[in-house]
């Protein structure tokens, strides 16, 4: 192992050690909603939808549950903050705890909402935001509350089914939403992670970059763009586990 590596190893287990402690349903306040759809949108890729009963500000997580034996599990908001409904953007895990029993609720089925909390919420003027999945899901929600303009949005995805609100992103932001792939060859899309992506093209190192999604991809990503300029202080990450 590197001694690179090893750094950023050390990094990733300080990160998950102060910033990923299990919540239980003991500690938090929360309601029980009736759930009032649940798409699959994607292979494996959900939008649980349930009626907005809280403020939020976009960027900011709920716990979700189907039982209080089962210690609920963090998701991004994926709806605007004026919007009537809340929108949870998820996958399937078939090793996962609760996404195999969250994928089967039906219309009508109860969950387990904790009240909205976070701090990835202070979105700067033109920001870039890097998103690998499902981490796409707050900046989903900074654009539909309108808390943000002139964005740059790059979004990486293995397969073009998983590009979650393509319709949506391609009509608000044009050419500055990018998509990268790494499981589907196209003129559409650039080939490659998106970290591949921010090696072979220009950043503007005056601008903020908010990344979200998989720890490994935040931590390559950070250090990429500090090697092209960009300060520490102007890269802000919420890393999904």
């Amino acid at each position: 192992m590197t001694k690179q590596r090893l750094i950023k190893n050390v990094f990733l287990v300080l990160y998950i050690n102060l910033n990923c402690k299990m919540i239980s349903w003991n500690q938090q306040k929360y309601t029980t909603e009736v759930v009032l759809e649940n798409k699959m949108i994607a292979p494996s890729a959900y939008i649980l939808k349930f009626r907005r009963k809280f403020n939020f500000s976009a960027g900011q997580v709920v716990g979700l549950g189907v039982n209080v034996a089962i210690e609920p599990r963090l998701y991004s908001i994926a709806s605007g903050e004026d919007e009537e409904f809340i929108e949870i953007l998820y996958t399937e895990k078939s090793d996962g705890q609760l996404t195999p029993m969250l994928s089967l609720l039906k219309n009508g089925d109860r969950v387990l909402v904790t009240q909205p909390y976070g701090t990835f919420t202070n979105y700067s003027d033109s920001p870039v935001f890097i998103a690998t999945g499902t981490g796409i899901a707050p900046f989903i929600s900074a654009i539909k509350s309108k808390r943000v303009s002139n964005v740059t949005l790059i979004h990486g995805v293995r397969a073009c089914d998983y590009f979650y609100f393509s319709d949506m992103l391609k009509k608000q932001l044009g050419e500055n939403y990018i998509q990268c792939c790494t499981g589907f060859a196209s003129s559409e899309y650039f080939d490659g992670r998106v970290t591949k992506y921010l090696r072979e093209f220009p950043v503007n190192p005056n601008k903020k970059y908010y990344l979200c999604g998989v720890a490994e991809m935040v931590v390559d990503a950070r250090d990429i763009l500090i090697s092209k300029g960009v300060p520490f202080s102007s890269i802000i990450s919420e890393i999904y586990f």
